[in-house]
């Protein structure tokens, strides 16, 4: 390389004179390196921009080049620096630097980097020895300012700003901010691009002005994550709505529009959050976390239909073939993903599994009253679910963010009453009953959590919980074939599956330290939690259905004795409500059967997140409430 380029520069002059005086008398051989290096950049270009499908071919090739690149760099630096081939010296290792980067060898980039600059100092007369890595960097830019070798020292720079993003040193680039700067401008304004020209100069295996675009739209985005993920969501907006406007791949500017959304979503502005999710969508079609966005916009907004539509359009794309893809498809040969793998960045653009979208769509068109769609979906989950094609593994792991399947039998069963199909109601419960029944213990204390510190008092309490959930799940599968019997008018049946019901909730007893164990009771409900709350409400439902199925065979006084008690364990039920007061109206306690029914029109519904099991049943015998005020009419004022 000509000293030229260190002309005006008495430093510059004395590292001619020292590297003159330590070159050999016969010339490296720097033509054959650079064709060797030429070669291999070729070679690794070759598979730039393949298809997802040959990316673990990509990777064999990636991991060939990088191990020839280094091989060519222990060639060059088996001599003392030498200023003649520093410009190559520098290339290579730029490229060896970028095959590591590229394979996640972030350790192995940064020994390089270490090293190169060590031989860098050492041929300007510096420090070789400085540890701290931002006071070396700043050495090295400034020992090199105005020279030739200025430029590669800052491609350099490039590799050290992707291993700090890469490994979510965020703070880091901050200090370093200044000097970023000046590497963005150098570039800009093309310096970076005036390296000596002549034929068979050393190539890059990625040009520096593609580098800095990448880095600085993926800093963009990490900083804006980490930004809101600290709760500074205007200063994080503002810095990605600038990084929606620089040149990317559409798939990193869809990311900033996607974070932009979620900042406007903190700040409480939904709708022009929305326009945002909806800017992502149409710069990135793949990019499904801004329809999962939407839809939760849609849900805290209380748009249903919305809600129902963005969930049916989340889950047919999450199951397009190109979803199991990647939605920053490699397009480069250091992959955008590994540049944006902070924590902050994971979560929020984290996406429900395909199985757990079509679970939430089933519920919710089931709750909406769209029954017969909401019957659909749940049985796709199941089939899904139990599919044994060559998607099983995959169809096993996302099964593992859905409730457990008992519950999904009975969510299903549920909605097939609803659709007014008992007998696949009753089919889907056997199922269940005959899973966990055998395998239910004869009596469940559930004892109140001891101070026990460590895996004992985990393993005892997941033990005990496990116990009591299976148990519910039996218990729910005897209630709801008991609602279908009274669907179907079999009283007899009816009665039998209530009592089945009643039985194994009978077998629930919690104690607290010091105490006797001692039967549930409804003031319990907010000191023992969901799973007692659920025990009271099946209790409720299961003596309300046996008490409602005695009124219609005229044993009125066993039907008043269970809907009595089923309103002491589930005070809100209505059916028990309107049907005690039927039984006392008939035992001719008409105006108690009056004060009963003013006092069940007098509840307001309560939105629990309880189980869609748990809700009272849409079929059977009803009552009118007209008839009965009529009733109460006529039987005059007390």
């Amino acid at each position: 390389m000509s000293e030229a380029g260190f002309d005006g520069c008495d430093k510059s002059s004395e590292v001619s004179r020292k590297t003159a005086e330590l070159g050999s008398a016969t010339a490296p051989p720097a033509g054959q390196w650079i064709q060797e290096n030429n070669e291999l950049v070729n070679k690794c270009k070759e598979e730039e921009g393949q298809d997802t499908l040959s990316r673990d071919h990509n990777q064999t090739r990636l991991r060939q080049c990088s191990s020839e690149f280094h091989k060519l760099l222990r060639k060059i630096q088996g001599i003392p620096p030498h200023l003649d081939h520093a410009q190559l010296e520098l290339a290579v290792v730029y490229n060896a630097c970028f095959c590591s980067a590229a394979q996640s060898q972030f350790s192995e980039a940064e020994l390089l980097l270490t090293q190169v600059t060590g031989r860098v100092l050492q041929l300007t007369g510096g420090d070789p020895c400085t540890s701290d890595v931002l006071v070396r960097w700043g050495t090295v830019l400034k020992s090199l300012e105005n020279t030739a070798l200025h430029p590669c020292v800052l491609h350099l720079l490039c590799l050290q700003w992707a291993i700090w993003l890469a490994t979510c040193q965020l703070k880091t680039l901050q200090e370093f901010q200044e000097e970023m700067t000046s590497l963005l401008e150098t570039q800009c304004d093309g310096v970076g691009e005036k390296r000596q020209k002549f034929l068979n100069r050393p190539l890059l295996v990625m040009e520096p002005r593609r580098l800095i675009e990448l880095l600085q739209i993926c800093t963009s985005i990490a900083q804006g994550a980490e930004r809101l993920n600290d709760g500074w969501s205007s200063e994080a907006l503002s810095g990605l709505q600038a990084a929606s406007t620089l040149p990317a791949p559409r798939a990193l500017i869809a990311y900033a529009h996607l974070l932009s959304g979620s900042c406007l979503a903190h700040m409480s502005r939904p709708q022009m959050a929305l326009q945002c999710y909806r800017k992502a969508l149409e710069t990135d079609s793949r990019c499904v976390c801004a329809l999962y966005q939407s839809m939760l916009i849609y849900r805290q907004l209380g748009n249903t239909q919305a809600e129902i539509q963005a969930l049916r359009l989340l889950h047919s794309t999450l199951m397009l073939p190109s979803a199991t893809q990647p939605g920053l498809a490699c397009t480069h040969l250091l992959s955008p993903s590994l540049l944006l793998s902070s924590q902050s960045l994971s979560r929020l653009l984290s996406v429900p599994s395909a199985l757990s979208v079509l679970h939430s769509l089933a519920l919710k068109c089931v709750l909406q009253g769209r029954v017969a769609e909401g019957v659909e979906h749940y049985l796709d989950l199941l089939a899904a679910i139990h599919s044994e094609d060559q998607h099983g593994a995959k169809v096993h792991a996302e099964a593992s963010s859905l409730p457990r399947l008992p519950e999904l039998y009975l969510e299903a069963g549920a909605a097939l009453l609803m659709a007014w199909r008992p007998a696949d109601c009753m089919a889907l419960c056997n199922e269940v009953i005959s899973t966990t029944l055998e395998l239910l213990p004869e009596r469940v204390v559930v004892e109140e959590p001891e101070e026990r510190s460590g895996a004992e008092a985990k393993d005892a309490s997941v033990e005990g919980e496990d116990r009591v959930v299976m148990l519910l799940w039996t218990a729910a599968a005897y209630l709801l074939q008991g609602h279908c019997h009274t669907h179907l008018k079999d009283w007899k049946q009816a009665v039998t599956q209530y009592t089945r019901c009643i039985n194994l909730l009978v077998k629930v007893c919690f104690k607290k330290r010091g105490f006797q164990p001692q039967i549930p009771s409804a003031d319990m409900d907010v000191k023992q939690g969901r799973d007692l709350c659920i025990l009271q409400r099946l209790k409720g439902l299961s003596l309300a259905g046996r008490g409602i199925s005695f009124t219609q065979t005229d044993q009125l006084k066993e039907a008043l004795r269970d809907l009595q008690l089923g309103l002491q364990a589930f005070p809100e039920c209505v059916g028990a409500g309107l049907w005690c007061g039927e039984a006392l109206w008939r035992l001719g306690r008409r105006r108690e059967a009056a004060a009963c029914w003013e006092r069940t029109w007098s509840l307001t519904n309560q939105s629990e997140s309880l189980p869609v099991y748990l809700q009272e049943p849409q079929s059977g015998p009803l009552l009118d409430s007209t008839a009965l005020r009529h009733k109460i009419q006529e039987l005059g004022p007390t």
